[in-house]
């Protein structure tokens, strides 16, 4: 099957290789990369917290240029098992791994964890849901968020999603995030005869809300918010 896959680049080699090994046709569209803010993440790292908290592992990578020896035996509480993987390769030690969600994650947090006297740390991008956040405040954990990394749209000239589109049109199109559907969905406007029988397979609820009427009949929602789930609706 030719499968369409819509994350940043780094992300978007690995997920092509896993589609390779499973027999399919990856074709990638990337439709946004990451700006790293490693500043932002030595000022935030630099004040108290009892924890960190990572729901990507562009987090991890833009932790990268800067020194964090000192945190690796901290609690980190990763979303899932492909950001802690990210977390364990970059050396921490101390992993709690989520269900694959910000809200279970928050969860997670609380019934792992005392109420702490310092705040935990999330260690964020933007654009995120902010269902994270939230429920942490409802369940009365004090959390400081920074934003250490931003996904930033790509443009493509019309003759390249032409090409992409039409000469090899896919049979299926990832999506990873509500912003990762809207995305894809402005840029393939003009294009739409090209997915007139696509399956559009996306991670979660949220990001299936995204997808425009006209292509709502050929959805299908990962039964957990991972690859590994949206990988299996092949």
């Amino acid at each position: 099957m030719r499968v369409l896959v819509t994350r940043p680049e780094t992300s978007a080699a690995t997920t092509a290789e896993r589609l390779k090994r499973m027999g399919h046709d990856p074709v990638l569209l990337p439709l946004s990369e990451a700006v790293h803010h490693p500043q932002a993440a030595a000022d935030a790292l630099a004040l108290p917290h009892s924890a960190l908290i990572v729901t990507s592992a562009e987090a991890l990578r833009a932790l990268a240029n800067i020194g964090f020896s000192s945190e690796i035996d901290l609690a980190l509480f990763a979303v899932g098992e492909k950001t802690a993987t990210a977390a364990k390769a970059a050396g921490f030690r101390n992993i709690h791994i989520g269900s694959g969600d910000g809200t279970g994650l928050a969860d997670l947090i609380a019934s792992t964890l005392d109420k702490p006297d310092l705040p935990l740390l999330y260690l964020a991008g933007r654009p995120r849901a902010g269902s994270l956040e939230n429920r942490l405040e409802e369940l009365g954990l004090p959390v400081r968020v920074a934003e250490i990394y931003d996904m930033i749209p790509l443009g493509y000239p019309p003759e390249e999603i032409y090409e992409r589109l039409h000469t090899r049109p896919p049979q299926a199109v990832l999506l990873y995030s509500r912003e990762n559907a809207v995305r894809f969905f402005e840029i393939v406007e003009r294009h739409a005869l090209s997915f007139a029988e696509t399956k559009i397979l996306c991670i979660s609820e949220r990001t299936a809300d995204a997808v425009p009427a006209a292509f709502r009949a050929h959805i299908r929602i990962a039964e957990s918010p991972d690859e590994n789930a949206l990988l299996a609706l092949l």
